[in-house]
């Protein structure tokens, strides 16, 4: 049914694919193609007046064969293997990707964070207002935060726990007791001189004994029995500490997001012996996630789907395309007891206007 519908003569070949691909040679080549296409993206989001959450994060796509430019050896969760390593910039609350840039694997994480951010703020447009840019250590440096102060953007990244910080955590700090147990906050003293004036340094620790697992926090040799964790901020006093740790918390959603790109999206299997054509063929790969997030908020679903329900629901029902009296018409393969579904489907993705039909994230099955 795809060719018809699309209006072309026939499904592009591996081969085809593979050959467009390697036309790809260059970072203007791909900023020319894909920016606008994220562009597009970001335009389809509705206005929150409090603005979104926009979060950036790296991670490792292991390729043990080695031979694709880029691929370097360095640290990942499995140990020392040759890897890519990608930066993305997610919207939590619409879990849509904002921007994508490959870099190989050898990079550490904040290494180009400074122009990719320049980059992705350029792209944004008007109404899409950033409430806080969350990330975690890796993305600490000092020129990083001075960029975000100076375009007044909010924003929430764990610290390194470097001596100094250290040395006040293990000090006379006043900890706050909080509504979960074994955790207190604490506002610590004003940061060294490499950061932001308007910058504020909260400590988070967690008594080991409350933690049901080891993530949240790092080990002290000073002060045993907790893990500590220290947010650097620039949110008005206004804001008490612990506000400030939930809201960071909320980045992990993130996290959810790479998980679907790896396995709905096949991300690390996307490979190319040409670096900027692996970098096309992921951004094309990020894209595809941008147009689901963008379909199901046209059928007003608010609970995320995953891609394969989805393929299951929906993209692998047959069907056959017919010219009945000059009417292009589908005939999809559908048992009677969905089509009642199927229908209300239909009907909200053909209609021009927003309205408020709710359509269930599954097929609802009718006598």
């Amino acid at each position: 049914m795809m060719p018809p519908l699309l209006g072309i003569k026939r499904v592009a070949s591996q081969s085809t694919l593979s050959r467009f691909f390697q036309g790809f040679t260059s970072a203007g080549a791909n900023l020319a193609c894909f920016q606008p296409l994220f562009k597009w993206c970001l335009h389809r989001l509705p206005i929150r007046p409090e603005g979104y959450a926009l979060d950036l994060d790296s991670t490792r796509l292991l390729h043990e064969n080695g031979y694709q430019q880029g691929v370097k050896v360095d640290y990942t969760r499995v140990g020392i293997k040759p890897c890519l390593h990608p930066l993305l910039a997610i919207l939590s609350e619409v879990r849509m990707v904002a921007g994508f840039w490959l870099r190989p694997g050898d990079t550490a994480c904040a290494n180009h964070a400074l122009g990719f951010f320049r980059e992705l703020w350029g792209n944004l447009p008007t109404h899409v207002r950033l409430r806080v840019v969350r990330a975690d250590a890796g993305f600490c440096p000092a020129d990083l935060l001075a960029l975000w102060e100076e375009l007044r953007v909010k924003f929430i990244v764990a610290a390194r726990l470097t001596r100094p910080v250290k040395s006040q955590l293990c000090g006379e700090t006043r900890w706050r007791a909080t509504d979960i147990d074994g955790t207190a906050v604490a506002e610590l003293g004003p940061p060294d001189g490499e950061w932001p004036a308007s910058a504020r340094l909260i400590g988070i620790r967690h008594r080991v004994q409350d933690k049901t697992s080891r993530a949240g926090g790092k080990l002290l040799i000073d002060c045993p029995g907790y893990l500590y964790q220290v947010l650097v901020t620039n949110l008005a006093l206004s804001s008490p500490p612990l506000a400030v740790w939930r809201d960071y918390d909320g980045r992990t959603a993130c996290e959810n997001v790479i998980k679907e790109l790896d396995h709905g999206y096949a991300r690390p299997d996307l490979a190319y012996a040409a670096f900027w054509a692996t970098e096309a063929a992921l951004s094309l790969a990020v894209l595809t996630h941008n147009l689901i997030v963008l379909f199901e908020r046209k059928l007003g679903w608010l609970e995320a789907v995953t891609l394969g329900s989805l393929r299951y629901w929906l993209f692998v029902t047959a069907g056959v395309l017919s010219q009945a009296q000059g009417t292009l018409t589908i005939r999809l393969a559908v048992p009677p007891r969905e089509r009642h579904w199927w229908r209300k489907l239909w009907a909200k993705l053909i209609s021009p206007f927003p309205n408020c039909d709710a359509v269930g994230n599954r097929p609802c099955f009718s006598a």
